[in-house]
């Protein structure tokens, strides 16, 4: 376990009128640390443009707005969302205007996902319903050759 004083310096942004919260830097180790994904994904987020990390020598650092631009990706990744969908509601989201028109963009898109799910669903249960047709099929099949 690292201590505060073996943790690898980041520095801190000049900001004076920021908080500490929102003026900290964090560096890609830490963020993937955090949320339990791989530096390699972090640096595949930014490529897509969903952060946009600064640089501190040769090393990337990531502010408050990368780290919560991040927390909103996985959680769209959790949800099923595409990286497009994603980087949609995300940059809407950064916005800073009236939160209703990203409210309703945001509904639209759970909505159609979920259309989406319910198809698949159906289409597994349809599937599901052929398999077991299969199946029962070739259990008579088997107990038929059995009698013989």
């Amino acid at each position: 376990m690292m201590t505060d004083s073996s943790r690898p310096s980041v520095p801190q942004a000049t900001n004076p009128e920021a908080g500490d919260a929102a003026g900290r830097l964090f560096t890609i180790t830490e963020l993937a640390a955090e949320f339990d994904i791989t530096p390699r994904a972090i640096r595949f987020y930014e490529d897509m443009g969903l952060l946009e990390p600064g640089r501190a020598g040769r090393n990337r650092v990531y502010t408050h707005r990368d780290r919560t631009r991040l927390k909103l990706t996985l959680r769209g990744k959790r949800l099923g969302l595409s990286l497009q969908e994603i980087k949609q509601l995300v940059d809407m989201y950064d916005s800073g205007s009236d939160t209703a028109p990203q409210l309703k963009a945001f509904l639209e898109v759970l909505r159609q996902h979920r259309r989406q799910l319910e198809q698949q669903l159906d289409d597994i249960e349809v599937t599901l319903a052929e398999i077991a047709q299969h199946e029962e099929r070739c259990i008579a099949l088997l107990a038929g050759s059995r009698a013989a």
